[in-house]
């Protein structure tokens, strides 16, 4: 009797230890819950880290591109600069080139009287006489047209600080003579080949208010703008260049702006 009474107290002693159904189903659950969270943040690591490769890929991908574009870039920008230094070149020698060539002698012009002539031997050597700039020195040596040859052949010479003196002196003798327009413009250039850029302008200036129909407007005009570029007004330049380029279209003028003008906007882009 005493040994059943212990049995069944052990076996109710088991039964109340032991947890519920229920209990046990609901602890494997969450158990399984966790191990598929785990999975799921598993799977969304790689997911993560396929991202960064790809996106490691691309970063690497887009190095290459710009270093591609950046050689590309540097090797359009010295083709720029060599074609601008090449027409710079170019139009530099173009500009010094322009050798001066004398106007014909008006029908109404005074002709100089012919000089008598000399031994051949002591025509060689003569020297020529010295003249710079005084205007009774330059009445004493003939006509206008004697005069305006001394001044011009200085300049052809390229003594352009005596050419400058001699012209000033022959516009002061015949400030409305025939060769005046040519005086001008030629007094502008021989202070251009200087670089005196302020007074080539004004003398081009000069040239185009009082003489604006002679065939020298074109290329005063044209010296306008280069001298307006030697001082610096880029701006002023390139309008005064494309003015040009309407007002004289075909003319060899306004073929020298257009280069100048294509010279300026290269220098530009490459700076």
């Amino acid at each position: 009797m005493r040994i059943g009474i212990k049995l069944m107290l052990v076996v109710a002693a088991a039964l109340v230890a032991a947890p519920p159904a229920h209990a046990q189903r609901q602890s494997l659950a969450d158990r399984v819950g966790a191990l598929e969270q785990q999975m799921y943040n598993n799977s969304a690591n790689q997911d993560l880290l396929n991202q960064i490769n790809q996106l490691r890929q691309q970063v690497t991908s887009l190095q290459a591109s710009i270093e591609q574009l950046q050689h590309d870039n540097a090797q359009l920008k010295q083709s720029a600069q060599d074609q601008y230094l090449d027409l710079d070149s170019r139009l530099n020698r173009l500009e010094g080139s322009n050798a001066p060539v004398l106007p014909p002698v008006p029908a109404n012009a005074p002709q100089a009287a012919p000089a008598p002539a000399k031994p051949a031997a002591a025509a060689t050597s003569e020297r020529p006489p010295s003249i710079h700039g005084d205007p009774g020195s330059l009445a004493a040596t003939g006509d206008e047209r004697t005069a305006y040859n001394v001044a011009f052949d200085s300049l052809k010479a390229g003594k352009y600080d005596d050419s400058a003196q001699l012209f000033l002196s022959f516009l002061q003798l015949y400030p409305n003579g025939v060769y005046a327009p040519n005086a001008l413009y030629w007094l502008g250039e021989s202070y251009y080949a200087t670089r005196n850029f302020p007074m080539a302008e004004t003398q081009f200036r000069e040239l185009l208010s009082r003489y604006p129909t002679h065939d020298k407007a074109a290329g005063g005009l044209l010296k306008v703008g280069l001298s307006q570029y030697g001082e610096g007004k880029v701006d002023q330049a390139q309008q005064t260049l494309e003015t040009v380029v309407a007002q004289y279209p075909g003319s060899d003028a306004a073929r020298t702006a257009q280069d100048r003008l294509q010279s300026i906007r290269l220098g530009q882009q490459i700076r």
